[in-house]
């Protein structure tokens, strides 16, 4: 029982549907489709978390005096650092070296998805800390190494640090809609160099193919088999290792419907690319992609052009492209911090990663400020 609230009691899951999906919901609240039981439900129930990948479900729920589960959070059981975006790689052999043991460890994320949200899912509105030490003692309980909440938001980050966590920095690319009416709105806000090479990229992009954006009762078993043909070629050449499974993106469309966007490429009429996309009120969340064809910057295209367009048509106010990429900076999409916190139950490598994870923020923040710098858009007095 958690030290800072004796009431409530630890109870771990191993499927999500022994919590119940009007149970999780009511917790996750409606926004992010990425901690919804849809969502989490369709990676398990498809085979893509579990024994094959490494991720082992442990969902952790605080229930009250009364048997009532007042907050949970995505919870696995990791018995490698596979599928994470945050790296901790070198942590795990600088405890192996030293003749401890790194695995398992327990996972605070959604498997497989860099998108940052919330990770301590309260609908009782408990403090990020009362999770947070249950979740200490369960790390304890199951022998495993450490406990990490990666992108979580900031003020469960600030709230995990004043705990004791140690805070990681990061950072991604997001595209923000300054209220723009179409697309020509958004070149115009970019200085003229940079729509000449936007105007090229989409140009030669577009050349001999058309485009489409399904979502709800349009994602068909017959479109995510195309869909999961993209998946894998960009997996094969990338990793070697698809970790979604074909029934993973069926029962996605299924259970999320109109919350999936997927963005097609088509030359005569027949698909050649795909990007798929979730999206919120207010976010579109830019995921996996591939293509069949090699075709000159059709990866923009699709993933950052198209992207920008549907947002503007439907009012969503920015666009978050996935992990990585400083060739986002040109088009339109600028750093943003993204959080994780760690708890570690060795003090030798709890002090190691201390004073790692402290430089690294600082070389973080240095980074961003360089890369913001290098920002497309006009500044005062250019044209």
């Amino acid at each position: 029982m958690p030290d800072t609230a004796p009431y409530l009691t630890l109870k771990v899951y191993p499927r999500i549907a022994e919590i119940g999906q009007a149970t999780w919901d009511a917790c996750a609240g409606d926004d992010n489709p990425f901690v919804s039981y849809a969502f989490l439900s369709a990676l398990e129930d498809s085979g893509s978390v579990g024994k094959r990948t490494g991720w082992h479900p442990r969902y952790a729920a605080l229930t009250d005096g009364a048997g009532a589960i007042a907050a949970v959070a995505p919870v696995y059981a990791k018995t490698n650092s596979y599928g994470e975006y945050v790296f901790d790689h070198a942590w795990a052999n600088a405890l192996e070296r030293a003749g401890g043991q790194y695995y398992p460890k327990l996972q605070v994320a959604v498997p497989f998805s860099p998108v940052p949200g919330p990770r301590i899912l309260s609908r009782a509105g408990l403090p990020a800390a009362a999770l947070a030490a249950a979740l200490e003692q369960l790390a304890e309980q199951l022998d495993c190494s450490s406990v990490h909440a990666t992108f979580c938001t900031e003020p469960e980050w600030a709230a995990l640090g004043d705990a004791g966590w140690l805070q990681r920095l990061g950072t991604q690319f997001h595209w923000e809609n300054e209220g723009y009416a179409q697309f020509d709105d958004f070149l115009a806000a970019l200085s003229s160099r940079k729509r000449k090479v936007i105007k090229r990229e989409r140009r030669d992009a577009q050349a001999g193919l058309t485009f489409q954006a399904l979502t709800g009762a349009a994602l068909t078993k017959d479109i995510w088999r195309v869909f999961y043909q993209f998946y894998t070629a960009t997996v094969d050449r990338k990793w070697g290792g698809a970790y979604l499974t074909p029934e993973f993106f069926t029962l996605l469309g299924e259970r999320l419907g109109e919350r999936v966007v997927l963005m097609l490429a088509l030359r005569d009429g027949r698909p050649i690319a795909g990007a798929l996309n979730l999206r919120s009120r207010n976010v579109l969340y830019g995921r996996n992609w591939g293509a069949t064809e090699d075709v000159p910057f059709l990866h923009f295209e699709l993933c950052y052009y198209q992207a920008i367009d549907y947002a503007i048509a439907h009012g969503i106010q920015r666009v978050e492209a996935g992990a990585q990429g400083e060739h986002k900076i040109q088009r339109g999409y600028l750093p943003r911090p993204t959080y994780s916190a760690h708890y570690i139950r060795h003090p030798g490598l709890r002090r190691a990663v201390a004073e790692f994870v402290a430089a690294e923020r600082e070389g973080m923040r240095e980074t961003m400020a360089a890369l913001a710098a290098d920002s497309p858009y006009k500044k005062q007095g250019e044209e």
